[in-house]
């Protein structure tokens, strides 16, 4: 049994596809996931459609850095209210007032350098996709960071790892409490493509893959003892 794509196949049944990554101007419904839905496109694959959603992905995951998404939020409608929602809006903006849209993503004045480090490389692409070592060069761009924009801004078969992926895996004995980015990223992939060939299906069930996790862990693996009431352990 391939215990990866079993949980994978659980969460998707138990809550359902994510419709992630949800965008500030988008105000999407839908009845398949509860609550507030705006911004999220539960099934819709074609996102994103425009240099301005790939970049607003690209922005979110670099203040996505040590933060909460709820907090990322909070600055990208900072942008978005004063019509700075985009690459060329964000370089004629003064330093200082920069740092205090994004103040709600914490560590503003490091994440400041890093998106306009990250706006000259964007600029520099001329619309083509960047290669994750590309991405891993600039000041501020880590495996994760890279991994998400590969993945939601671009939609590359890059599967990303944050601290709740890795808490599932420990928890479920399916990896080592020591274990390395690199290598839960190299466990993941190689699981699914034993299931899945088809590349731009592996894209998709990367990012529900993501977005199911969040939402388990948020449940299940955002307090310790991590993994209290964790359903999973049933499957495996």
């Amino acid at each position: 049994m391939n215990k990866v794509f079993s949980i994978y196949q659980k969460l998707y049944d138990t809550y359902g596809p994510q419709g992630w990554w949800p965008f500030i101007n988008y105000k999407g419904k839908n009845d398949l996931k509860e609550g507030n839905n705006d911004g999220y496109h539960i099934l819709d694959y074609s996102f994103p459609r425009d240099e301005d959603e790939i970049f607003e992905v690209c922005l979110g995951s670099i203040l996505t850095q040590n933060t909460t998404f709820t907090s990322v939020v909070k600055s990208l409608n900072n942008l978005n209210n004063i019509n700075s929602l985009n690459y060329k809006k964000i370089k004629e903006l003064p330093l200082e007032e920069l740092r205090l849209l994004i103040k709600p993503s914490g560590y503003h004045n490091q994440k400041s350098n890093y998106i306009l480090e990250f706006i000259n490389f964007f600029e520099s692409l001329k619309g083509k996709i960047p290669t994750r070592e590309e991405l891993l060069a600039i000041k501020g761009i880590g495996p994760e960071t890279a991994d998400s924009i590969l993945l939601y801004a671009y939609n590359q078969a890059q599967f990303k790892v944050d601290a709740y992926t890795k808490r599932l895996l420990v928890h479920n004995k399916l990896l080592p409490e020591n274990v390395k980015y690199h290598d839960i990223k190299y466990f993941m992939e190689s699981e699914l493509k034993k299931e899945i060939f088809d590349e731009k299906e592996l894209v998709i069930v990367y990012q529900e893959y993501h977005a199911l996790i969040v939402n388990h862990s948020k449940l299940f693996y955002s307090k310790q003892p991590f993994g209290n009431g964790c359903f999973l352990n049933i499957i495996l």
